[in-house]
């Protein structure tokens, strides 16, 4: 009879063991998922960003040249 219920506790604590395993790496994987998705968020962002900064300076670029241009042309017309 002892035999028998040690045996049938092994095999609980056993399927608990398992249970408690599966549970631990589907966690880890979402974290992984997670983590993962939260890097390519970052990334976009940081480069979305950078993107943005070097259409203003193009932006202003192109303003001052446009403006340098615009009165050089007049100075040479009007002198």
């Amino acid at each position: 009879m002892r035999m028998r219920q040690s045996m049938a506790e092994l095999e609980e604590a056993f399927h608990e063991e398992i249970f408690n395993e599966r549970s631990r790496r589907h966690q880890l994987q979402r974290s992984t998922e997670q983590r993962a998705q939260r890097r390519d968020l970052d990334r976009r962002h940081r480069h979305g960003s950078v993107r943005f900064v070097l259409l203003v300076m193009t932006l202003l670029a192109t303003a001052v040249v446009v403006t340098v241009v615009m009165f050089k042309t007049l100075y040479i017309l009007l002198g």
